[in-house]
This record gives C-alpha cells, structure tokens and sequence, in this order.
C-alpha cells in the first residue's frame, strides 16, 4: 500500500513540475504575437481546456454507459467525478473564451453556433449534477446523451458563419 502512495505522490510531484513548466513557457518564453500582443497567451490555456472537456466527458459518458449495464458504484463514482471535472472545466473554458474575445472581437459573448454549442455542453453537465442528486440513472442517461453535442462542438465552426477561428485539427 505505501508503494503505491509513494508512486501517486511521485505522478503528482511530475504533474505539477511539468504544469508549473507550461505555465512558465506560455506567460513568460513565449514571444508576442504581431497582431494579439499579450492577450493571445491565453489561448495556452483555453485551448488545451477545451480538448480536456471532450476526453473526460467521452471516458464519464463511457463509465456512465457501463454503470446502466451493470450498476457497478465504481462506474457510478467515476462517471460523478468527471461530470464535476467537466463542468468546472467547460465553465473555465468558456470564461476564458470571453476574456481572450473581448479585446479580439469587441465582445465578451456572441449567440453563435460554436459558443452556444460549448453553453449547451455545460448546462448538459449542470443538469447531470443536479439529476445526481435525484436519481443516479437518469443523470447518467443524460451523460450518455450528451456526446450528441461533441461533433456539433467540432465542426460548428466549419459548418456555420462564425466569430471562431476554423477547426485547426480536421
């Protein structure tokens, strides 16, 4: 048991040297942008965020898929912790979304197909919070149906008109 807390202990030593790292190498390395000057260094954030969400939200709406077949409580646990994970996150992603558009675009928030779609996401995670509260199968019935909105996320930037930069990843 102490090996194994020594190597989570380790994991976690690495994941902070390496986050303190990033978080250096993007606010301070980094050189300015021609045309964003200092406000494109949070797209080193956002971004990576952004991708985060869609991970874990496909590995809760697995788990969460796994414990309606077998109501197994680890299922139930693990699809919990991600739905917290990826509300905090989606918010996060689109709290800095706002700050990054605001000098860019002239506003914190556009009604546009991509910013609605990542609003949408996050009151799916808000109502599968709320759902846990009253009944574990139907918050993981809506975490299962959730991924509908990941390849609307996606390609909504190349599908519609949008404030959005393109997809940079096809």
């Amino acid at each position: 048991m102490s090996k194994t807390i020594s190597y989570a202990y380790i994991l976690i030593g690495f994941q902070l040297f390496f986050t303190a790292m990033a978080i250096h190498l993007s606010l301070r390395v980094a050189p300015l942008d021609l045309q964003q000057g200092e406000n494109y260094r949070i797209l080193y954030v956002h971004v990576p965020v952004a991708w985060m969400i869609i991970l874990v939200y496909l590995v809760t709406a697995i788990n969460s898929s796994f414990f309606l077949l077998t109501k197994h409580p680890l299922f139930l646990r693990s699809s919990g912790t991600g739905t917290e994970i990826c509300a905090f996150s989606t918010f996060f992603t689109l709290v800095t979304g706002d700050f990054w558009g605001r000098p860019m675009w002239g506003t914190f928030w556009v009604w546009d197909a991509h910013l609605t779609s990542v609003l949408i996401l996050f009151l799916i995670y808000l109502g599968a919070l709320r759902f846990q509260k009253l009944s574990v199968e139907l918050a993981s019935i809506s975490i299962c149906v959730g991924p509908i909105d990941i390849p609307i996320i996606k390609f909504s930037v190349n599908w519609w008109n949008t404030l959005h930069q393109p997809g940079s990843i096809s």
